[in-house]
């Protein structure tokens, strides 16, 4: 999970921690957008209400009038076009609070994604990158050929001013099978990946 030295270590560290912050900052942003659109749907859960309350109390007083012995049928007619207007009303304020909760659905959504997408498709491959590679790296250290194939791999990859530094002769010396040679170049390697040299035999 972690490099051996222990500044990479620590930089990883702050890293992944730095990165758990960030996705929670996000989340909790995404959170706080929704509740916040959420109250414009308030006017509709109100007229939704409204609407329903008159509907009710028209179609109570609708069946009450019903009883009127003779003109009775004629009296509701009013009463029951009205509680169907109010319950048209009470349906709109419903379509409305479905809106603003699509709404805040869609941009909580939007304003989580991108950071989310971030570290999914940046950071976490780069990390598991690192993961896999210092997994082998530190498998291998150990093992003769593996020096060898660090030390490869140092010099194919590693800049010309750090080679450079471990002696004009470098490459000769590891053509020739020079063990310390093969050491500083695996070594090189290693700290490039935040890792400690193989133990010394």
């Amino acid at each position: 999970m972690y490099a051996d030295r222990l500044p990479t270590a620590v930089r990883q560290l702050l890293t992944d921690l730095l990165v758990v912050f960030w996705v929670y900052a996000w989340i909790r942003a995404g959170i706080w957008v929704n509740d916040t659109v959420e109250k414009l749907g308030v006017p509709g859960q109100k007229l939704q209400e409204a609407g329903t309350g008159i509907a009710g109390n028209l179609g109570d007083i609708s069946s009450k009038v019903g009883r009127v012995p003779v003109v009775g049928d004629d009296l509701t007619t009013p009463f029951t076009r009205a509680a169907d207007a109010a319950n048209s009303l009470a349906e709109a304020g419903r379509q409305q609070q479905e809106m603003v909760d699509n709404l805040a659905l869609a941009i909580s959504l939007l304003i989580v994604a991108a950071p989310l997408a971030l570290v999914l498709f940046v950071w976490l491959p780069l990390r598991l990158r690192w993961m896999r590679r210092a997994g082998v790296a530190s498998k291998v250290r150990d093992e003769p050929a593996g020096q060898d194939l660090l030390a490869l791999r140092a010099l194919a990859t590693r800049p010309l001013n750090e080679l450079t530094k471990l002696g004009p002769d470098i490459a000769q010396s590891w053509r020739n099978g020079d063990a310390a040679a093969v050491q500083a170049l695996a070594a090189l390697e290693l700290r490039d990946m935040g890792l400690k040299p193989a133990k010394p035999r």
